[in-house]
């Protein structure tokens, strides 16, 4: 089994990538890091009784770190093999009035529970399917200002991409100085995006190595993986705008 070289909790996290925000640690490239990481309610959501309207939104999409990075710099890439997903034992999923694809089927809100043992996600006798972990969110410091861990862009950011789960590699681009990694909103499993407007949202655990690609630099995160390498073009304008970010 790999060991980590350090050890990075989830009291240690931000809700937004700041170009200002110091690290909680700083690692050399080559570092193994074991990572734990909130679900993306941060703690907030345990019952089905605890439906969107009682949810803080500002606690929302919490990523642990940042970690630096020695020798990061602006035009380097920073390679993030995501070696190990460990979700914990208790999962939430919403469905939220005028949020994500169904949209015109929604008419209040509702959580439901899942509960995740022995490599299956479960909500009821008649539902479960197999564990697929993943991360959400995972992003660097933007060039410049502050963007919130609901928002993609070049950074990274929450991608909510499921082919981010074990074995991958995501690359990024650096902006800043040491780069500043920050992970987490964790899934047990998601599919093709999130079209109730959530994924098994949950907390866990992961175990990441960091490396460096320096004086390279795509302009959009990449991930890679041993099928292929994935491009994201994420836009807030619109799906031409993240098509032609793609190309």
């Amino acid at each position: 089994m790999t060991r980590a070289d350090v050890k990075v909790t989830r009291d240690q996290h931000v809700w937004s990538f700041d170009a200002r925000r110091e690290p909680v640690v700083v690692v050399d490239p080559g570092t193994i890091i074991e990572i734990e990481t909130w679900d993306c309610f941060t703690g907030q959501v345990q019952s089905e009784a605890d439906t969107l309207e009682k949810v803080d939104l500002s606690r929302v999409n919490s990523a642990t770190g940042p970690i630096g990075v020695r020798g990061a710099e602006p035009g380097d890439t920073l390679s993030v093999t995501l070696l190990d997903i460990r979700p914990g034992a208790q999962g939430a999923a919403m469905c939220i009035p005028g949020w994500g694809q169904l949209i015109n089927e929604v008419t209040s809100p509702t959580t439901r529970i899942f509960k995740v043992a022995n490599g299956v996600v479960t909500m009821n006798d008649r539902v479960s399917f197999p564990v697929r972990p993943m991360f959400g969110v995972i992003g660097v410091s933007p060039a410049s200002g502050e963007i919130s861990t609901f928002l993609a862009g070049r950074h990274g950011g929450n991608l909510d991409d499921r082919v981010n789960g074990i074995g991958a590699t995501v690359h990024l681009p650096v902006f800043q100085p040491g780069a500043q990694l920050a992970i987490g909103d964790m899934h047990a499993s998601m599919g093709d995006g999130e079209i109730s407007g959530t994924g098994v949202e949950i907390e866990g655990t992961g175990l990441i190595k960091v490396e460096l690609i320096k004086g390279k630099q795509s302009q959009w995160p990449i991930t890679e993986t041993e099928e292929a390498f994935y491009t994201h073009g994420p836009s807030p304008d619109s799906i031409d705008d993240a098509f032609a970010a793609r190309l």
